[in-house]
């Protein structure tokens, strides 16, 4: 039987910081739906915060509509038998003010410079379409991790 632990708070920052790279869940049209999303954690105030980038379009409409996300976060070793997942539940919101746009592309740029293409670039699509680059913050209002690579709670008991 896989034996599942639960991850601490050290622990499921760790992984959202190396990772970078999770699927984000929202509500489309009534419906759940999940997409593939790069972030960046800011873990350095009081309260962490998730980044998203992304261009505006059918995403970007959804969430603004209901702004409740979840981001899976998961790392897989050797085999399928030993991973880590990182589920955090918040409410999402496009940042507006320039300035704090600014300040976050600083920290990202700082932090993860291979962000930068897609902060830094709008680009026009065959159709003539700008893609425009939108900003999300992600309040978390829950972080939970589960691992098998850690210590087996069997371990613990025996």
């Amino acid at each position: 039987m896989l034996d599942i632990d639960e991850m601490g708070r050290d622990e499921i920052a760790k992984v959202l910081m190396r990772v970078g790279y999770g699927h984000l869940g929202f509500n489309y049209e009534g419906k759940p739906y999940v997409m593939p999303m790069h972030y960046y954690l800011d873990d350095s105030g009081r309260d962490p915060h998730i980044y998203l980038f992304t261009t505006e379009g059918m995403k970007t409409q959804a969430i603004d509509r209901n702004s409740e996300v979840c981001l899976q976060v998961e790392e897989v070793f050797d085999d399928p038998l030993h991973w880590r997942s990182v589920i955090v539940s918040g409410t999402a919101k496009q940042l507006k003010d320039r300035e704090e746009i600014e300040r976050v592309r600083e920290i990202v740029k700082q932090h993860n410079p291979t962000l930068s293409p897609a902060i830094n670039r709008t680009w026009t699509d065959a159709w003539g379409r700008a893609q425009v680059v939108t900003i999300y913050q992600i309040e978390p209002s829950e972080m939970t991790g589960r691992t098998t690579d850690g210590v087996s709670s069997r371990q613990l008991i025996g």
